[in-house]
């Protein structure tokens, strides 16, 4: 080998070396972490609904009929207390990227998660009708002629609903449903143990406020409350929404 050819390689060898130094003492490159879905809490409220009169059915009670625009936005919420059990299952489900999630998979969302979409209120005085226009398409039914919920129901996903008025507050009572649905996407269980009761209250013409209490002795130490805050939509009606056609989403859940 010619000088000039071993100078050249002596010289290779020293940049590549210098180049493995370099990259050795240099810190690792940061790639973006992707937050798992329901570990970032909002921390601003939606914007109000417009003022006015509430609207008034002939006995007098308060009217919540209309199209109502559900809030997902959630802010200033504490995290309930779970027992070990339920902790650590929504762990495993949050730090899964929620691929898990039965709503994704066209499967009702249950109590309280179906409210957050587009949902009408069809009110009259012995029925007060809830119709979800995201997942499947489907209905609650509450019912304000009875006292006594269902003897020995089957499980159901949307529990059984009576409903009584305290002033112009509809307080809403119900029992008797599945374990499988979650509370969100961050994966919050439930046992068959669950009572939701769901106070309404239409401030004003354009606002109505949601205070829900979750009671299950089977996965939480005590109940808790979330509050939301629902506004009025006027400019669009419900539209069909049938989950379970075309459903792409699930090709896209594959966790971590």
């Amino acid at each position: 080998m010619c000088p000039r050819n071993r100078s050249a390689m002596r010289l290779a060898l020293l940049i590549a070396a210098a180049t493995v130094v370099a990259a050795q003492d240099s810190p690792p490159k940061q790639t973006k972490q992707i937050p798992f879905p329901g570990a970032v809490r909002p921390n601003a409220a939606p914007p109000a609904g417009p003022s006015g009169p509430v609207p008034r059915m002939p006995d007098g009670k308060p009217d919540l009929s209309g199209i109502w625009n559900g809030q997902r936005a959630l802010p200033g919420q504490e995290e309930p207390a779970m027992l070990p059990w339920a902790a650590a299952l929504t762990k495993q489900r949050t730090e899964n990227y929620s691929a898990d999630d039965p709503e994704a998979r066209c499967i009702p969302a249950g109590v309280p998660r179906s409210t957050p979409y587009h949902h009408q209120i069809v009110q009259t005085p012995n029925l007060v009708l809830i119709l979800v226009e995201g997942n499947i398409h489907t209905f609650r039914q509450i019912f304000l002629d009875r006292k006594e919920h269902l003897k020995n129901p089957e499980p159901l996903w949307y529990g059984d609903s009576i409903g009584h008025w305290e002033g112009d507050t509809l307080v809403v009572d119900t029992t008797g449903f599945n374990d499988q649905f979650w509370f969100d996407m961050a994966g919050h269980p439930h046992t068959t143990q669950l009572r939701v009761v769901e106070r309404y209250r239409r401030r004003d013409f354009g606002n109505l406020e949601v205070q829900v209490t979750i009671d299950d002795p089977g996965a939480y130490s005590k109940p808790w409350v979330s509050n939301r805050v629902s506004t009025i939509e006027t400019g669009i009606e419900m539209s069909e929404y049938v989950c379970n056609e075309n459903n792409s989403d699930v090709l896209h859940l594959v966790g971590k």
